[in-house]
């Protein structure tokens, strides 16, 4: 079992529903669809390298419940899947790392942009 967010690169939503929309559209077009790759943009590449800087993604992770981390990043966004257990911890840091890095974090079981 896994925790999941969103983090992507982008202006911030309104609100829930419409970060909801916006996670919706680019989840199918950046991650539901394997017809074509695309390289995640440099501030998602930064991101996920600043976030494995503190929670690395190597063979023994107790963190992240699919390694690598950066697998799962396309174009401007990433989806991350925590261990449950690491979960409150890992997300808490992850959604401020967002902020930080200017990207937007939603939590699609929540439904609600994060922090």
């Amino acid at each position: 079992m896994s925790y999941d967010l969103a983090v992507w690169d982008g202006d911030r939503p309104l609100d829930d529903d419409q970060a909801g929309s916006t996670y919706d559209e680019l989840y199918k077009r950046y991650l539901e669809s394997y017809d074509v790759v695309v390289p995640p943009v440099p501030s998602v590449v930064a991101y996920v390298e600043a976030l494995l800087t503190r929670y690395p993604d190597d063979d023994g992770s107790v963190v992240w419940a699919s390694p690598p981390v950066i697998e799962e990043a396309s174009g401007p966004m990433v989806y991350l899947l925590m261990s449950y257990g690491k979960a409150a911890e890992v997300s808490e840091y992850a959604a401020a790392l967002a902020h930080e890095h200017g990207l937007v974090c939603f939590d699609p079981r929540g439904e609600c942009l994060r922090p």
